[in-house]
């Protein structure tokens, strides 16, 4: 929450709700919750999660002075003055910039953002002299639903022809993928350096901001470069790129099935020409 203390003033936990996958829901714990927040008198409760066939229930439940969000077009809308129909292709950020102006709130920009601290900066310091990282490439090949996993010999085979290339190969994660990049790098015949859970997401930025190329998944990471504007390949398998590719489409690339190696090494190849002149 620090990150975004501009933004957020304070942030409190749902413990859980019918419907929603994170977590079980807290059903004996959920009376005292609406409470709690109905006695805080929001003015705005602002529902973004998807089309409120779940969730639209749960924010008027805050007893905010006016809720807005989406709902589904064959259901029943809460308020036509203060909702918007679910358009179920249209991309996330343009969503809810469509929101925020149908409500009167100004939304000129569309690019995010993800501030990078000085002690984010100091870890990548240290991985930086741990590993001499110089002229190098990120390779995400994880993601948080496996259906959006291209497979990892692929993703080698990326790596391996990038590393022919003189580029250092930096394969990132989670800790639970640390399995994941070391099989990757095991297939990989040169040396790779694999940060998978060894980073803050803080550590993550800043090594992201200084590299010359991601290529990834549809999956956080994604959202993370292109807030950074890291040039980034980004590879659809089991999601929308209507709803979720980078709007920049000149920095960020997006390969929908079916997905090659040599389509994603080739515009791999064209970003990395196209940043070595911007940076020249």
């Amino acid at each position: 929450m620090g990150r975004f203390q501009q933004y957020i003033d304070e942030f409190v936990a749902l413990l859980g709700y019918p419907g929603l996958p994170e977590q079980p829901a807290n059903l004996s714990a959920l009376p005292d919750f609406f409470e709690q927040m109905r006695s805080s008198q929001f003015d705005l409760a602002i529902q973004m999660h998807g089309s409120g066939i779940v969730t639209n229930p749960l924010t008027l439940e805050l007893g905010a002075t006016r809720t807005i969000g989406f709902f589904q077009p064959d259901q029943v809308c809460p308020d036509p003055v203060s909702f918007l129909p679910f358009i179920e292709t249209e991309h996330e950020i343009l969503r809810y910039l469509r929101l925020l102006e149908f409500v009167g709130i100004p939304a000129s920009d569309e690019q995010m953002e993800f501030p990078i601290w000085e002690r984010d900066r100091q870890e990548l310091q240290t991985l930086t002299k741990l590993h001499g990282l110089q002229d190098y490439v990120c390779i995400h090949a994880g993601a948080s639903v496996p259906s959006r996993c291209w497979a990892s010999d692929r993703f080698a085979a990326i790596g391996e022809q990038l590393a022919q290339l003189g580029w250092q190969v930096v394969l990132t994660g989670t800790c639970a993928e640390r399995g994941l990049t070391e099989a990757i790098a095991r297939l990989i015949k040169a040396p790779t350096i694999n940060l998978a859970g060894r980073t803050s997401l803080g550590a993550l930025a800043a090594l992201l901001n200084d590299c010359r190329l991601l290529v990834c998944n549809d999956t956080g990471i994604s959202h993370l470069a292109a807030a950074l504007k890291v040039p980034s390949v980004v590879i659809f398998s089991g999601s929308d790129p209507q709803r979720w590719s980078p709007l920049d489409q000149q920095r960020h690339r997006s390969i929908v099935p079916p997905a090659s190696v040599s389509s994603v090494l080739e515009q791999a190849q064209v970003l990395l020409q196209q940043e070595s002149r911007y940076v020249a």
